[in-house]
């Protein structure tokens, strides 16, 4: 499960590299700047949300929410 910043840019660093992806890739997949994604995946904790969510979801990352049996 993840609680922070940094185990979720750690989830996503984990995921673009299981996909082969280098960050500049995931940047251009989600139409963002490789900045952003180099921030993310240290745990920055102002992060966008949106653009992070789509990273997530670039990745193949399924999140749901607390409490949910999915």
């Amino acid at each position: 499960m993840i609680h922070t910043a940094q185990q979720f840019g750690t989830a996503i660093a984990t995921a673009r590299k299981s996909l082969g992806l280098t960050q500049r890739e995931l940047a251009l997949a989600i139409n963002t700047g490789e900045r952003f994604i180099v921030d993310l995946e240290a745990g920055k904790a102002t992060a966008q949300l949106g653009k992070a969510l789509a990273a997530a979801q670039a990745v193949g990352l399924r999140l749901t929410a607390l409490g949910s049996s999915d």
